[in-house]
């Protein structure tokens, strides 16, 4: 019993003692005692919001197309001698872009050539003919009937001439059809055949001309983007079409919309449209995939914020906001927002700031709604916190 009493005073002494180092230890900088509730303010960085008036615009994913994409089909049918020009090169309105054989085709010009000749002589022998039977009429040698009819050879013959004359033109444009010709000036394609080779008029394909200035842009709207910009867009309503090309650059000419559907199309509920650029030293090709950027007007009382910034929730799209709460303290503050779309590399605010709102742009993983917040400006070094500060010996 004696040897219990002695430890047990020992042990609230030691109880004690460490008791009071757990104290000492524990106090925070300051005065603050987390135990009660105390919490160091989060260093933010900040931006100032001003309304802006800003274009109201989209950009959407489109593709080119050439303004004419014309088939090179001969007239005539024959052997593909040569080729004339140089595939994937611009061809001029006429050039010659294939040879087929022409010696079928000058025959046929020499035949009617030929035929014209034997017809003429029989004009002449015709036409002395009935020359002579006149005489003889005038004298009553002969009947008027054979009169007549020596006439009337004359007259056919003359009638033939007419007919192998239209032959001969017949047969000098077929011969010059065996030089095909570029009907537009554009990109020459590639040759489909290969020379030898059989073609038939008016069917074989022997190649593509694509116009590539002008050149057209074709791209889709959705509703949603359609009522952004004010509702189904016409050629009159849009002020400014932009390329934006693969690489970011824009394409240094603006362009026009030439052709806007009339209706949205049932089946993907978008409405077509389509915009001409010029392309003076084809930069463009046919086929390439770019971003158009349409302009109908402008908007006024817009904010423009860091995408950064915007945070997405149960409730939409909101933006933490430093301000004063009830005590006067420097806390962070939800505020819901409506956006409008990109803007550049920042989001539109068309709805949920005012000016001079001070909107958080980052370390937002670690903020929370009402936690007290040190603000400074983007370009200003952070300043220390209330209770990060080392105490004064």
């Amino acid at each position: 019993m004696l040897i219990s009493q002695t430890i047990q005073p020992r042990r609230t002494l030691v109880l004690l003692a460490l008791a009071s180092a757990l104290a000492a230890c524990g106090k925070s900088p300051e005065g603050q005692n987390p135990a009660a509730g105390g919490m160091p303010a989060m260093p933010v960085t900040v931006q100032a919001v001003s309304a802006e008036t800003v274009p109201i615009q989209t950009e959407v994913v489109a593709q080119t197309e050439g303004a004419k994409q014309i088939e090179v089909r001969p007239r005539v049918g024959g052997i593909v001698l040569k080729r004339l020009y140089q595939e994937g090169e611009t061809v001029k309105a006429g050039q010659d872009m294939f040879l087929i054989d022409p010696v079928p085709f000058q025959l046929q010009v020499e035949q009617a050539r030929a035929l014209i000749a034997q017809q003429k002589a029989r004009i002449e022998q015709t036409a002395r003919e009935a020359q002579r039977l006149k005489g003889l009429l005038e004298t009553k040698s002969i009947s008027q009937r054979e009169y007549d009819n020596a006439a009337s050879d004359n007259s056919v013959a003359a009638a033939t001439l007419l007919q192998y004359q239209a032959q001969l033109r017949e047969a000098e444009l077929n011969l010059s059809y065996t030089h095909v010709k570029a009907p537009e000036g554009g990109i020459g394609g590639r040759f489909v055949l290969s020379e030898g080779a059989l073609a038939t008029a008016n069917s074989t394909l022997l190649s593509t001309i694509v116009q590539v200035s002008p050149i057209w842009v074709r791209f889709s709207l959705s509703e949603s983007e359609l009522q952004a910009l004010g509702g189904h867009l016409r050629p009159g309503k849009v002020q400014d079409v932009r390329l934006v090309l693969a690489d970011g650059s824009e394409y240094p000419l603006s362009g026009k919309i030439n052709f806007s559907a009339s209706q949205i199309d049932p089946a993907l509920g978008t409405q077509q449209l389509r915009a001409e650029f010029q392309n003076p030293d084809s930069a463009l090709l046919p086929g390439q995939f770019v971003r158009v950027r349409l302009t109908t007007g402008k908007r006024d009382g817009v904010f423009l914020i860091p995408q950064t910034a915007v945070l997405t929730g149960q409730q939409g799209k909101f933006v933490f906001v430093a301000d004063k709460d009830k005590e006067g303290k420097t806390v962070a503050a939800v505020r819901p927002i409506t956006v409008g779309g990109w803007f550049g590399e920042r989001w539109s605010v068309l709805d949920g700031l005012k000016a001079g709102d001070q909107v958080i742009t980052d370390n937002l993983i670690k903020v929370r709604p009402g936690a007290p917040v040190a603000p400074h400006a983007p370009d200003a070094a952070p300043a220390g916190a209330p209770g990060q500060e080392k105490p004064k010996s």
